[in-house]
């Protein structure tokens, strides 16, 4: 059984406090404040007190409102204060869908996996299997061609991330990656989704089960997901435990002003 508040202090200090960014990206250490700039913009990790909150969160909110750019302030269920919800909201931040953060123990027996007849997972490894990532992905969350080739092209035979595509009878059904950052004691799920007309078939668990096999493989001693509403209680079936809640608080740049 995962100690939760062993566990949760051991991701705090190793995938927030000392995260490892994707390229393009980089880690800022600004007094208190962990934040990734580059690519998707994140304020990772706090440690702050009643009386500095307010002035940490405007000067962060100024730093990417002069840079025009997007960020999100990642906050998890015991960072403090305990007002500092409403403190963003005074700011201008808008709050994103609420999550899990969970975690299932792979030091223990593997995932198991029933697999549904006709079920094929598929890591990627190919242009032509990217595609099939891409079809399945638009299925599940909607158009997002040009982000997703242009993040997933180059990492093709990037050793830290593993994109997965699930196929039913040959068509591509589901999708999902498998993010190993190195010398850390979590591997991550991300991006999981499932086209709706293959839905409640068990492909998302055998989705989650192949990604689980390869972070156990690796010699990774904890899997994570943020999950939302709709996964939380499949992760929790498959015996995924819940840490705490976490909520991604976004700022979108100013308007430009016309010359």
């Amino acid at each position: 059984m995962i100690d939760r508040r062993r566990v949760l202090a051991l991701y705090d200090a190793e995938m927030r406090r000392e995260p490892i960014p994707e390229p393009g990206a980089r880690v800022e250490h600004v007094g208190t404040i962990v934040r990734v700039v580059g690519g998707d913009n994140c304020v990772l990790f706090s440690d702050l007190t009643a009386a500095d909150a307010r002035e940490v969160v405007s000067s962060q909110a100024n730093f990417f409102r002069d840079a025009g750019a997007k960020v999100e302030w990642k906050v998890f269920g015991h960072d403090l204060p305990k007002d500092l919800t409403k403190i963003l909201g005074d700011e201008g931040f808008v709050p994103d869908d609420p999550e899990t953060l969970v975690a299932f123990d792979l030091t223990n027996e593997p995932l198991g996996d029933p697999r549904t007849p006709g079920l094929e997972i598929r890591q990627v490894l190919e242009v032509t299997q990217l595609r099939d990532a891409l079809r399945a992905s638009e299925a599940a969350f909607g158009p997002n061609t040009h982000h997703f080739l242009d993040r997933y092209r180059d990492r093709l035979a990037d050793p830290t991330v593993a994109l997965f595509v699930a196929y039913l009878d040959g068509s591509p059904a589901a999708t999902g990656r498998l993010e190993m950052p190195p010398g850390k004691s979590f591997a991550g799920l991300w991006g999981g989704g499932t086209s709706p007309r293959f839905r409640h078939r068990g492909i998302y668990r055998s989705l989650v089960a192949a990604r689980a096999a390869l972070a156990r493989q690796r010699g990774y001693s904890f899997l994570t997901v943020d999950a939302g509403a709709m996964s939380l209680p499949i992760l929790e079936r498959l015996g995924f435990v819940p840490l705490t809640t976490t909520r991604g608080w976004i700022l979108h740049p100013p308007p430009r002003r016309l010359p």
